[in-house]
């Protein structure tokens, strides 16, 4: 159930109508996790028991750490975290793990004939156990309290609105709106409906139908791409891969406001980020903050002396993005990114060009720079092979000299309008939040926009494609 389908719109108009009954609030919380279980089992019904084991086994594991000796909290939470994430490494990185142990055994000279592993991948399985994950160790950390009602805390983990990709919502950010009834009031219902309209406009119109077909076009004949071909494939993915994650995160955030709940942001104009630091706290904002709370504290962050912390900063990047895929793309993505840390982080420890960064002049040229790079990471996240991400990488290098013209000047045109536009609306959103933008512009302008975007949606005709995100 994809929130651009006609089922999910049927489904959330009865969901949202029983909430805006007068039933008692307990009711109506066991309402939408009924209709959260609903929508999750509608992909596959049987990974919905993943859902109730790690609501249990993480609401067990809470309240049984108060007055517990510092081992028993310990073994606590040994458990919680062997438990989700030996469910997700079985599901989500099996076929990785037997493949690369083939492959080591081979290399050894072992004769090994590796077991068969095809299992389907529970979509979001990897952003419900970060969101459980964060629960048990919060409590650990006796940052939070243990939750007192099962009914809150199992919203909580399969709320339907950012279930299957996020934002990864903390408990302390959302078990507390489940004290009081949520009813959202009539400029917050109006608010939410534009958010999803503009989400599903980010995802059907720019994502799926103008950028999606054009990176396709030069990702499925890489060796063939020489220099032009590969940046605008690899721009028009840039701009997909941010419409289509940040959509859905807007839709999601959207539904909740309707139903009365907020849901951080997940995205701050990360395309008009001045550094690679700067981008990670926009771009995909839950993920960056728990792999920084979680992990890169954890392990001594910049507490221990420079060459600790670039260490801490390079493992919590290989993770991030092995937490992507389970393929060694995404690892090389995750290292690019963590290199691009380590670098400006030295950098910083030049005075000529801390001076150089602070002057305006240079600010856009520093935005370019980052957008640059980051375009270049997107190559190993988008190719299917690594073969196909050598030739790309080469060509966006212009080392290919056999190319040949993938994609026609209409397509060129196309994706350098489409970035242009994204650069200058990320420059415009840099310091203040979209809802300040959109509250600036005169009413005319803001329901010629929606009108604008609705019936673009009811003309379009695409393929109905997932949510990148589903796949991770």
């Amino acid at each position: 159930m994809i929130f651009q389908s006609l089922t999910f719109f049927v489904f959330f108009a009865i969901v949202f109508g029983f909430h805006r009954t007068r039933a008692p609030w307990s009711v109506r919380k066991f309402a939408l996790l009924a209709g959260s279980y609903l929508f999750y089992a509608a992909w596959n019904p049987p990974f919905a028991l993943l859902l109730v084991g790690s609501t249990v086994i993480d609401w067990s594991v809470g309240r049984a750490m108060p007055g517990s000796t510092a081992g028993r909290r310990k073994l606590l939470l040994i458990t919680s975290l062997t438990s989700n994430l030996g469910v997700l490494a079985a599901f989500k990185y099996g076929n990785f793990l037997i493949h690369n142990f083939s492959l080591a055994m081979d290399a050894l000279g072992v004769p090994f004939e590796p077991m068969s592993w095809n299992v389907v991948l529970p979509v979001g399985i990897s952003f419900y156990t970060f969101q459980t994950l964060s629960y048990t160790i919060d409590v650990y950390r006796q940052k939070i309290e243990p939750w007192h009602s099962f009914l809150d805390f199992a919203l909580f983990v399969s709320f339907f609105p950012q279930l299957v990709a996020g934002p990864i919502v903390r408990a302390s950010h959302f078990l507390p709106q489940c004290l009081t009834p949520r009813r959202a009031t009539s400029r917050e219902i109006s608010w939410g409906a534009t958010l999803l309209l503009v989400g599903l406009f980010q995802k059907v119109i720019l994502a799926d139908a103008l950028m999606a077909p054009i990176a396709d076009l030069v990702y499925a004949d890489a060796g063939r791409a020489g220099f032009l071909d590969a940046w605008i494939g690899t721009l028009a993915f840039s701009a997909q891969i941010l419409f289509d994650f940040a959509g859905y995160s807007t839709c999601a955030i959207g539904v909740a406001l309707m139903l009365g709940f907020e849901l951080p942001d997940n995205f701050r104009a990360p395309y008009a980020a001045r550094g690679f630091s700067d981008f990670w706290k926009r771009w995909h904002i839950s993920l960056s903050s728990w792999l920084k709370d979680y992990l890169y504290i954890p392990l001594g962050g910049n507490r221990r002396g420079p060459r600790r912390t670039d260490v801490n900063l390079m493992v919590t990047m290989l993770l991030g993005g092995l937490w992507h895929g389970a393929a060694w793309r995404f690892v090389i993505w995750g290292a690019l990114h963590g290199l691009y840390l380590l670098l400006e982080r030295h950098l910083r420890n030049i005075p000529r060009l801390v001076r150089l960064g602070g002057w305006k002049g240079a600010r856009p040229l520093i935005m370019l720079a980052t957008y640059a790079g980051v375009c270049l990471t997107w190559v190993f996240f988008r190719a299917e092979t690594w073969g196909d991400a050598l030739s790309l990488s080469l060509g966006m290098m212009g080392f290919v000299t056999n190319s040949a013209i993938v994609i026609g000047p209409a397509n060129v045109l196309l994706v350098v309008g489409v970035t242009i536009g994204l650069l200058g609306w990320h420059a415009w959103l840099r310091d203040s939040s979209f809802e300040e933008r959109w509250q600036q512009f005169p009413v005319w302008l803001r329901v010629g926009l929606v009108g604008f975007m609705a019936f673009l949606l009811a003309v379009t005709t695409v393929d109905d494609r997932a949510f990148i995100y589903f796949q991770f």
